[in-house]
């Protein structure tokens, strides 16, 4: 799958996306090295600490189906571009240092970044899971 596909997939999803405090919808696309694809969005919750962000989201799905291998996630906004926050850039390092990170404004204009680039002191209590 192209980047560029991956990025659409995020987009669509992201119109699913729960956002009633925030008004700021994200949807995520997540390539796994296999070729399968999972999405995500996030879901908000008058409990601000008990929302969930896109990119967990996807990630989440894809474990649950037993899934440990990514290739690349796009992540696409209301906002416009949007990057991982701190805790998901965490909860993705956990899966691999080479993931592709791509977002941008609009399909035409993505920026692709490795996580290691976004996380440079990322780390992982047990490398050999």
């Amino acid at each position: 799958m192209k980047y560029k596909e991956l990025y659409r997939a995020a987009q669509q999803i992201m119109q699913n996306a729960y956002a009633p405090y925030s008004r700021f919808k994200v949807g995520a696309a997540l390539l796994t090295k296999s070729g399968e694809v999972f999405t995500g969005v996030n879901v908000e919750n008058s409990s601000y600490g008990a929302a969930i962000c896109a990119e967990r989201t996807a990630y989440v799905k894809a474990v649950s189906e037993g899934y440990r291998e990514f290739e690349a996630i796009a992540v696409a906004s209301s906002g416009g571009e949007a990057y991982p926050c701190g805790i998901c850039r965490q909860f993705m390092f956990e899966f691999g240092e080479e993931l592709k990170i791509i977002t941008g404004e609009d399909e035409d204009h993505l920026h692709i970044t490795e996580i290691k680039e976004l996380l440079p002191e990322g780390f992982r209590l047990n490398k050999e899971y």
